[in-house]
């Protein structure tokens, strides 16, 4: 049986009555439980755990997860519902280990939400491109779903790329995205007869039919590499560092501003961040 089978076992009572109390207390420190709603596949490494939540957030944010006894990580929101939350995960470590051991019906520990997130009106009007990269399109998710929403998306562009066709993630969603606004959907590589897109996703930015990229907004997420040579292109392309918007999370780790890890210069990513304009994002080495 699982460490996190039963958090009771481990003295944390009764789910929702202790997660309603600890959030009325308000203590940033202290994780609350919350009942695994559903599990959704991927890939073999990636699942999405719809987790119960209820309360304020924002694409873009993160939770702690914690498992006593073995740790916690931080795990950007995915999805938002009205009494839920996705966190998408990729099993990678210990934590995430034991985790992958948790199912339908049981509990995790979370804390949070931290972070800033996307401004989500703030692409309302307007020309916008989203690109995101692998476990970076995890964070833009409802950054994408929102643009698809909008009445009019035929001004949205959004370019999603994995390592390989079996690394895809979303894949309802992407189907939804395809019809709704323009994607671009695309692989590094692939297996001899494979009819989509192949590439990186630098390589669909200069042929984006947008009317002016000066006035255009951007957001940018995904490995490091990627998100370098995707602004370069993009400016290439005419857009200026005001209208381009990137998140760095993947440098998370206490998210109180508590451990030091995600500092840069004088920036605590996990207070001020993740989520930047690129005016002061390009400044914090990543």
């Amino acid at each position: 049986m699982s460490a996190i089978v039963s958090l009771k076992n481990a003295g944390v009572g009764d789910g929702a009555s202790l997660a309603a109390s600890v959030r009325a207390a308000k203590n940033p420190y202290v994780p609350f439980p919350s009942k695994v709603m559903d599990v959704i596949k991927h890939t073999q490494k990636e699942y999405t755990f719809r987790m119960h939540y209820e309360g304020d957030v924002k694409p873009g944010q993160f939770f702690e997860v914690s498992v006593p006894k073995f740790g916690e990580a931080p795990i950007s929101v995915s999805g938002i519902g009205p009494d839920y939350v996705d966190l998408t995960m990729r099993r990678v470590g210990r934590v995430t280990n034991e985790v992958f051991e948790t199912y339908k019906g049981q509990s995790l520990l979370l804390r949070g939400p931290y972070g800033n997130g996307f401004d989500i009106p703030l692409y309302a009007g307007g020309e916008t491109v989203v690109v995101a990269g692998g476990t970076g399109v995890s964070p833009v998710r409802g950054v994408i779903s929102a643009l698809a929403q909008m009445p009019d998306a035929s001004d949205k562009y959004v370019i999603v790329g994995f390592r390989s066709p079996a690394d895809m993630l979303f894949r309802d969603d992407l189907a939804a995205w395809d019809k709704a606004l323009n994607l671009t959907l695309t692989v590094d590589g692939a297996p001899e007869g494979y009819e989509g897109n192949i590439g990186l996703v630098t390589k669909y930015i200069a042929d984006l039919p947008l009317r002016d990229p000066k006035t255009a907004k951007a957001v940018v997420v995904g490995p490091p590499p990627m998100m370098k040579f995707t602004i370069i292109e993009l400016k290439k392309k005419g857009f200026v560092d005001e209208n381009i918007t990137v998140s760095y999370e993947r440098k998370m780790c206490c998210g109180l501003g508590k451990c030091g890890h995600c500092r840069v210069n004088d920036t605590y990513i996990c207070l001020d961040g993740p989520v930047f304009n690129y005016t002061v994002a390009k400044d914090l080495m990543d």
